[in-house]
């Protein structure tokens, strides 16, 4: 059996969500799984429709943490467990290094998290807790980078990209949403992210602006919500977008699947901001299995999710003559149709049952 301890899970929506339950439903193809979620809305209706055994959490976010633990210590005392699981050094930070030496253990790591300043007190709790574990596993080479910097042994970091859900089957109503929305356009461009300044969402509009009149019927649709959306909202308005550019804040995962499936290329190139990092950056292999190519940033781990020049290209997102650039040469003699048959191909690597082998291996 394995066991899983985790601060994110469905049913709410996000990445590291999308992570824990992709691994979650990979390791149930090796044995019983256990998960260790907090208590959310809707979970019950959730956990029942789901093959995991998983037992939520409730209360108080600074109680909770220490209920959680406690319930962690006790399963694993009184089970024979193949592997421990922790999606954050948070919820490893609780458990008893003595109580950990039962199993083999996982500590996973995404780049934000662990980016503190070395000596603070941040750092000094992150290094304990990720010390804990056999093995910290780094979701990029770049992330890995930022876990030797803080001192851990390198001999215990292990870089395991995120596997990929997608892609998945697309619903005619899913298909008639996207075709509504794109109409006669070409070309499609789209971003699957929050709103937050990281994901360079004010710099892609003012480039859609300046590539208009190379390309007078481009559209782009950007999916997701977030602090940016009033600056967004402003900006297109003051841009005169109207006709090119939708802003969806809110869409079913098939309307998000059909507008990436009737895209021609994923456009994040994310940059540094606050201190946070695109650690990895799966949206792109999602787009990729789909067939699409990306353009992503320099600044992090998206090295690992786009092969430049091949899947797609990273360019400095800060710089519009940068991005500019980068969106005309892919846009250019529809490049982006031969780089999206390679990023399909690519995209077959992030697979959950080969992902999975690779955490088994080290079992």
């Amino acid at each position: 059996m394995f066991l899983i301890s985790t601060r994110n899970f469905p049913p709410e929506l996000g990445g590291m969500q999308n992570l824990m339950e992709g691994l979650s439903n990979a390791l149930l193809n090796h044995g019983p799984v256990k998960v260790f979620a907090d208590n959310i809305d809707n979970a019950e209706i959730y956990d029942k429709n789901s093959k995991l055994n998983i037992e939520r959490v409730s209360g108080f976010k600074i109680f909770r943490k220490y209920r959680k633990a406690n319930l962690v210590k006790s399963f694993i005392k009184n089970n024979n467990l193949r592997a421990l699981f922790f999606d954050h050094w948070k919820s490893i930070e609780n458990i008893d290094e003595e109580i950990l030496k039962k199993s083999k253990s996982f500590c996973l790591i995404h780049s934000k998290e662990i980016n503190h300043p070395i000596g603070s007190s941040l750092n000094k709790r992150t290094f304990k807790a990720l010390s804990k574990a056999d093995y910290v596993i780094a979701n990029s080479e770049f992330t890995k980078e930022l876990a030797i910097k803080m001192g851990l042994k390198i001999k215990n970091i292990k870089v395991i990209n995120p596997g990929c859900n997608y892609p998945i089957p697309i619903s005619q109503e899913g298909r008639d949403f996207a075709k509504k929305i794109y109409g006669q356009a070409s070309p499609k461009l789209i971003t699957v992210s929050r709103l937050d300044g990281r994901k360079s969402h004010q710099n892609i509009l003012m480039t859609i602006k300046n590539l208009l009149p190379k390309f007078p019927e481009l559209k782009y649709v950007s999916i997701g919500d977030g602090e940016e959306r009033i600056n967004l909202e402003k900006l297109k308005k003051e841009l005169d977008l109207n006709e090119h550019v939708e802003l969806i804040f809110n869409s079913s995962e098939q309307q998000k699947v059909a507008l990436l499936d009737q895209s021609d290329v994923f456009v994040m190139p994310s940059v540094v901001y606050k201190k946070s990092i695109e650690g990895f950056g799966i949206t792109y292999i999602e787009a990729a299995s789909y067939g699409k190519p990306s353009i992503g940033g320099i600044f992090g781990g998206e090295k690992d999710a786009i092969k430049n020049n091949e899947t797609g290209f990273l360019c400095d997102g800060n710089n519009l003559n940068s991005l500019y650039e980068t969106l005309l040469k892919i846009l250019k003699d529809e490049r982006y149709k031969k780089m999206g048959a390679s990023a399909f191909e690519f995209s077959n690597n992030f697979k959950w049952d080969k992902i999975v082998k690779k955490y088994i291996e080290l079992i």
